[in-house]
């Protein structure tokens, strides 16, 4: 099983649609503590194994990190957990910032 990537545009589409998905944001605490997606739970070392345990299989997974590099692994490493459906946010969240400056929560 294998990630795929995922633009902002169609990230925006699904928030905006109320589809049910897990948005993970894997920056450091200071940065996602300045600022995230609405609706994004940070995750790490410590929190992923909580984070496994809570998500249905079936449930859309989208990562992000700051600019969708680091994002790719993470998401190769949760599809690899068994999670159907990993998305990597490609442009992360630098990306979304600077579309959506008004749907950024500190």
């Amino acid at each position: 099983m294998s990630f795929q990537h995922l633009d902002i545009a169609t990230l925006t589409a699904w928030l905006d649609a109320g589809r049910p998905l897990a948005l993970v944001d894997i920056r450091d605490p200071m940065s996602f503590a300045q600022g995230a997606i609405p609706g994004s739970r940070r995750l790490d070392n410590d929190s992923v194994g909580a984070f496994l345990d809570e998500t249905p299989a079936e449930r859309p997974v989208v990562v992000v990190c700051y600019h969708g590099h680091s994002s790719q692994q993470a998401a190769a490493w949760l599809a690899g957990q068994g999670l159907g459906e990993v998305y990597s946010l490609d442009g992360g969240f630098t990306e979304w910032q600077l579309r959506y400056p008004d749907r950024v929560e500190a």
